[in-house]
């Protein structure tokens, strides 16, 4: 019986002894493990340990990378034998598991675990992953297969309704890849980006989603009144009814959406001052403040009718664009030729006649008071006036008898829309290298007769005219006429009265002797 006792004691002691000693070499076993067993490149983990007694101290904690070892941390067991590092970053690596090891002093390991690494997508460009269409968006992979073939990304419409924005990608050995593409066109909210290639599946690939936002351009920035200015608008709601562009807040155009949200339409920039205005939009479920506004310069302009004329044409001009409620100054080259006063939205017109001024192209100026300025070119007409035909004196005649004589030259009149005068030469020679009087310009008659001061001597003499517009074309010089100033030179003249009353002198002489 006290066998028996004995034997039932023992049993019992031997129960209870065998789960302490179980738990005594549990609790001798060192021990570590992570925050995280898997995820991703760039999580940020902590690495427990337990038990770890014997290596008191420092040590170093190596990540397994491409058959290579990075240290991510370095940090102290406890006397205690327990371990808690700071957090580290996964670095970039391949898809699958990859062995984390806690090294001493030595660097020889003597504990590790494993980090199962899964593929995902990140946008890196916008920081905020939204914007409207056409935003460039950089992606960046990770935790592809070691040098992944053939990845393709896949941007989501609506459900299963995809576009494929890159294909052909290839992955480096740690399983990284970056490219850049444009969100096609879509509507506004939430839009998922995919990928797969020879070794991921869209499954295993953590996927990623960019905003659209509703969104607003413009073919151009800058111009002038009734320029035609084009906004696109994207990212509204599919076929979204009464879309409405406004120029400084006033309605200038209407529209709708296409099935992807998508609109263009065209608008005529209407009369405004000189400087920056807003050009919005807005819908009947998307609302003006979501859109971000563009701005349209506009700069002064004036426009002149007709360009290009006579000297007298009457000139239309008008300007836009300018300073509101300013008064404006009208230039013909330097000539002052106009004012006016701008209206509220800084247009003007006015009318002038083209000044006198040389053939060819000139400037018309405005400037208002706040000194905006604008210009266009006035053709002048450049078409000569034909040419008088000379009348009298005609050719080879002669005027007068003795003495200098008072020329007077006649030509037929010309007409041209510029107005003519005339130039008349006369010169002692036919190559008009000598000429008697000074070229006599400015003449609006068709005859001119030399004052009593420039009376023409005897002797042979050569005239010519030409006509001149108010323009400054010329007709050029006619062909010259000749004609001789009287019959005798003074001197002769009067040798021959002398030699006359010598001669009746003598006569009545001879008379009076025969009759004593």
């Amino acid at each position: 019986m006290k066998l028996v006792s004995r034997l039932v004691i023992a049993f019992a002691v031997c129960l209870i002894a065998i789960p302490a000693l179980a738990i005594l070499a549990q609790a001798d076993e060192p021990a570590i493990w992570l925050s995280d067993s898997s995820g991703y490149v760039g999580d940020e983990i902590r690495l427990y340990g337990e038990d770890l007694s014997d290596y008191y101290g420092t040590v170093w904690v190596y990540y397994e990378l491409n058959n290579d070892w990075k240290m991510v941390d370095k940090d102290y067991i406890s006397s205690g034998g327990s371990l808690e590092t700071d957090y580290f970053e996964i670095p970039e690596s391949a898809s699958g598991s990859h062995e984390i090891r806690v090294c001493d002093t030595n660097d020889d390991y003597f504990i590790y675990t494993g980090f199962e690494v899964k593929a995902k997508l990140e946008i890196t460009q916008p920081d905020d992953a939204e914007g409207p269409v056409g935003t460039e968006v950089t992606m960046k992979g990770t935790g592809f297969g070691e040098d992944e073939d053939n990845i393709e990304l896949r941007y989501y419409f609506d459900g299963s309704d995809y576009e494929t924005v890159k294909e052909g990608i290839d992955a480096d050995e740690y399983g990284s890849w970056g490219v850049t593409f444009t969100v096609p066109a879509s509507s506004k909210g939430d839009h998922k980006i995919d990928a797969k290639g020879d070794d991921s599946s869209l499954s295993e690939v953590e996927d990623i989603t960019f905003e659209v936002k509703p969104g607003i351009s413009v073919s151009k920035s800058s111009g002038s009144v009734s320029d035609i200015v084009t906004v696109k608008g994207s990212g509204f709601d599919e076929e979204e009814e009464d879309v409405k562009i406004t120029y400084d807040d006033e309605v200038v155009k209407q529209t709708e959406a296409d099935e992807n949200g998508n609109w263009e339409t065209s608008f005529e920039v209407p009369a405004s001052t000189k400087g920056n205005h807003k050009i919005d939009a807005y819908g009947s479920s998307t609302s003006a403040t979501t859109i971000s506004d563009k701005e349209f310069t506009v700069s002064p302009k004036v426009t002149l009718t007709p360009t290009s004329g006579d000297v007298g044409t009457s000139l239309s001009g008008s300007g836009t664009g300018f300073a509101g409620s300013k008064s404006v100054t009208v230039k013909y080259d330097a000539t002052q030729v106009a004012t006016a006063t701008s209206n509220s939205k800084g247009s003007f017109s006015t009318s002038f006649s083209a000044p006198k001024s040389k053939h060819g192209e000139h400037t018309v100026t405005v400037t208002d008071a706040s000194g905006n300025t604008a210009s266009m070119k006035f053709v002048m007409e450049s078409n000569p006036p034909a040419k008088p035909t000379l009348s009298l004196p005609t050719n080879g005649t002669r005027i007068g008898f003795i003495s200098s004589q008072t020329a007077t030259s006649q030509w037929t009149a010309v007409t041209d829309p510029s107005g003519v005068s005339y130039k008349l030469q006369i010169a002692s020679d036919p190559g008009f290298v000598s000429l008697v009087v000074t070229e006599i310009s400015g003449l609006t008659e068709t005859s001119y007769t030399l004052p009593q001061g420039q009376a023409l001597p005897y002797g042979t003499y050569y005239w010519r005219v030409k006509a001149i517009d108010s323009a400054q074309n010329d007709s050029g010089w006619t062909g010259a006429y000749s004609f001789q100033s009287g019959l005798l030179p003074l001197w002769a003249f009067i040798i021959i009265i002398v030699i006359a009353v010598v001669l009746i002198a003598a006569l009545l002489y001879l008379l009076g002797a025969k009759r004593r």
